[in-house]
């Protein structure tokens, strides 16, 4: 089950290697903006161009339409969708699924061309992927390691007594 962005957390190091990524995307894709949203709806990042739009609304429509799409997949007997593409007359929009917790967003427009976002997507989310699985991992971590304030209200409480 995919677990919000609320059960982890970016270190320092974590989200400058997150947004050196996908930077280097934009500039190799020739796209505009890229956005990480998880599949809660919660925006994770933005990089590149500021969208001229709500970043937040987007972030919920984003993992709705995720969502929906996985549903329609599993109707034609697909596990899942790795990838969507929605096509506009000025700007398009490349999803892609980073290790089942998060959606990347690419948004570009006449600049560039679909082959060369998808060629380029491919090494991001293999990149990606592998960050996010250290960060999920470490988080799966410090949720089994003991936890040392275990049994200290009943120490304060016996302070007070």
């Amino acid at each position: 089950m995919p677990v919000g962005a609320a059960s982890w957390s970016f270190t320092e190091d974590d989200f400058a290697a997150l947004t050196q990524a996908l930077e280097r995307f934009l500039t190799d894709a020739n796209a505009r903006c890229a956005l990480l949203v998880d599949r809660t709806g919660q925006l994770v990042a933005t990089v590149g161009e500021k969208p001229s739009f709500d970043p937040t609304a987007f972030a919920t429509l984003t993992a709705a339409d995720f969502s929906a799409n996985d549903q329609l997949a599993k109707l034609i007997g697909e596990t899942d969708f790795q990838s969507l593409f929605h096509q506009g007359e000025k700007e398009s929009m490349y999803l892609a699924d980073i290790a089942r917790r998060v959606i990347l967003v690419v948004l570009f427009d006449n600049r560039t061309t679909l082959g060369l976002v998808r060629l380029k997507m491919r090494q991001t989310v293999i990149e990606l992927t592998q960050l996010f699985d250290q960060v999920f991992s470490r988080a799966a971590g410090s949720a089994a390691a003991p936890n040392i304030l275990a049994g200290a209200d009943d120490e304060i409480d016996k302070l007070f007594q």
